[in-house]
């Protein structure tokens, strides 16, 4: 398999700060084409100013929107399809954190789920099959998950956590239904076209959501850059679909991850919740 000839162009969510914006920064200095998205369009327009002065590139191109509402999820896939005629990466890099800056209690989403498990899974997953036909047109591409060590098997009983609410426990269980899920596609489209694969980039990196919540950090950002931009870029992944690492080495996700009747269910579910058809 010919890996695919840079530039690439690479959609990276959550490009605003931390570990996105370092991305985004890092690829576009190789050449690549990076699309950013941000919820907030100051921020935005000050990344892609950064980006662009740093880099000695054109200003990339931004997206805005809120991955806590569905449907701004879905006019985020049709603005990135107007935008350009390939898309090489999609890098699902957004999320919430166990706590602050979103807050400790549970809360919702514009469309009534969990906000955890929305903003973490589920608006990854809608993402990732509106895009998926783009990203089979531009083959081989990849789908890259920024997930997390964290993990905590989902109740299907109680997928929206509304008994007995713990931050951790809400932000480890829409980890492991991101790299489930991300498991599940990977199993269903063929390597050759789209390799989806997910991440533990590193722990408590110096972002913004871990200096809020926990005070500290413990591995560097770079650290975490490395191990993301490897599932990006690297020409020994040509091919390679449905793992997961933790930084670049592979490893075990949760139990729950490889049982396949409920990844199957949580898939099922998850294309209900989203209202999405599948593929």
């Amino acid at each position: 398999m010919t890996p695919p000839t840079t530039p690439r162009t690479v959609l990276v969510t959550g490009a605003t700060d931390g570990l996105g914006r370092a991305l985004a920064h890092r690829l576009a200095g190789e050449g690549d084409t990076v699309l950013l998205h941000g919820r907030d369009q100051g921020r935005l327009d000050r990344t892609a100013q950064e980006i662009a002065e740093a880099q000695g590139t054109e200003r990339p191109v931004t997206l805005r929107a809120d991955l806590a509402d569905l449907a701004q999820v879905r006019a985020l896939a049709a603005e990135v399809r107007a935008a350009t005629a390939r898309l090489d990466v999609l890098v699902n890099n957004a999320g919430v954190g166990s706590g602050e800056p979103d807050g400790r209690t549970r809360r919702t989403s514009t469309d009534g789920h969990e906000l955890r498990f929305a903003v973490n899974h589920l608006a990854g997953f809608l993402l990732s099959l509106e895009l998926l036909p783009l990203l089979r047109a531009s083959a081989p591409a990849r789908i890259v998950n920024v997930a997390s060590a964290g993990q905590e098997a989902v109740d299907f009983d109680d997928l929206m956590l509304e008994h007995g609410y713990n931050g951790t426990s809400a932000y480890c269980r829409s980890k492991l239904a991101q790299i489930a899920c991300g498991f599940e596609l990977a199993a269903r489209v063929p390597a050759a076209e789209v390799t989806v694969n997910s991440l533990h980039p590193s722990t408590y990196m110096p972002t913004k959501m871990v200096l809020q919540e926990i005070g500290h950090s413990v591995d560097s950002l770079e650290g975490g850059v490395t191990a993301t931009h490897r599932l990006v870029t690297d020409p020994a992944l040509a091919g390679v679909t449905g793992r997961y690492y933790d930084r670049t080495r592979e490893a075990r996700a949760d139990r729950q991850a490889y049982d396949l009747r409920a990844r199957a269910e949580l898939w099922e579910r998850s294309l209900k919740l989203v209202g999405h058809a599948g593929i």
